[in-house]
């Protein structure tokens, strides 16, 4: 049976066979039974490598934090989650250079004031994800959005509809001046707007070939 530690755009844990592309972390949140108990338990989410200097882990190990896993970047950044300053610490800096931009009166840039941010913008008070509206053309690439109960990606120009194992074109395009609820936390959306989304790494199920 696969473990609980699958994370969708929403920010949901889910157990599916599919692993992704990259690994995350909000501290740990399963049991000694390797049951995901919490759904975070610090304030910094961060999006990791799958791999880092050689480094072997035990999934779901007594006493150490829980493995998360993403399809891509920008799943990853729906769910509320930013870069490691350690194991990605290049994309940690485009990351930051994109925040100053973004909120250039904001003065305070450590990584705690910006994880308290994203915190307060991720979540609602009950513990569900914060969603925002706005009208499609308004929105940067990279975003996602929920349409007719699914999520889906703005990438590249398309719509594309988002799962486990990648994306595929969605089938009937939304129109630009339609409203749609946001599910990529709205600083976050800001970031994607200032550059950031030059530098996603998106599954490779979209070709750009294609285009």
């Amino acid at each position: 049976m696969p473990l609980q530690n699958r994370v969708d755009p929403r920010g949901r844990l889910q157990a599916v066979k599919e692993r992704g592309t990259f690994m995350g972390n909000r501290g740990r949140l399963h049991n000694a039974g390797q049951r995901i108990v919490s759904q975070w338990k610090i304030r910094p989410w961060i999006t990791c490598a799958l791999s880092f200097k050689g480094l072997k882990r035990e999934l779901m190990a007594p006493n150490s934090y829980t493995e998360l896993f993403f399809l891509d970047e920008p799943t990853a950044y729906a769910a509320g989650h930013r870069p490691c300053a350690e194991c990605r610490r290049p994309a940690y800096k485009l990351f930051k250079e994109a925040w100053a931009r973004a909120f250039p009166l904001q003065q305070d840039l450590s990584a705690k004031a910006i994880d308290n941010l994203l915190h307060a913008a991720r979540l609602n008070d009950d513990g569900s994800q914060r969603t925002w509206n706005a009208t499609l053309a308004e929105l940067p690439e990279g975003v996602m959005i929920e349409h007719a109960g699914e999520c889906t990606l703005l990438w590249q120009g398309h719509q594309w509809l988002w799962s486990f194992a990648g994306y595929t074109p969605l089938q009937s395009a939304i129109p630009a001046e339609q409203e749609v609820t946001v599910l990529t936390p709205e600083p976050i959306a800001r970031l994607f707007a200032a550059g950031l989304a030059k530098t996603l790494m998106v599954h490779s199920s979209i070709d750009p070939r294609s285009f």
